[in-house]
């Protein structure tokens, strides 16, 4: 990012990452890019931009997607797996379940 975005816009996106306790590199450029923004539409008198609100690019991303109708896996499988029994002539471990 430090080199396609100017510097001061990517240390006020790191600052508010931080302060928003988003320590990602998608929060950074998504703040980067609001600095940017903020400062291409500045007025005379600017007033500083509320930077309370980090929206995380991975969030955003998954709320987008369709939801997923498919049942949860069977772990049936495994269960059988757990119930085999340990073989007669292995002695058992102090603690162990017989």
């Amino acid at each position: 990012m430090g080199r396609h975005v100017p510097h001061e816009h990517l240390v006020a996106g790191l600052a508010s990452a931080l302060r928003a306790g988003a320590l990602t590199a998608d929060a950074v450029a998504l703040e980067a890019r609001k600095a940017a923004e903020a400062d291409e539409v500045a007025d005379p008198f600017p007033a500083k931009p509320d930077r309370t609100n980090v929206t995380s690019l991975t969030e955003r991303r998954l709320a987008q997607l369709p939801p997923d109708t498919r049942p949860p896996p069977s772990v049936a499988a495994y269960d059988q797996l757990l119930r085999a029994r340990q073989p007669a002539d292995r002695p058992a471990i102090q603690g162990e379940m017989p």
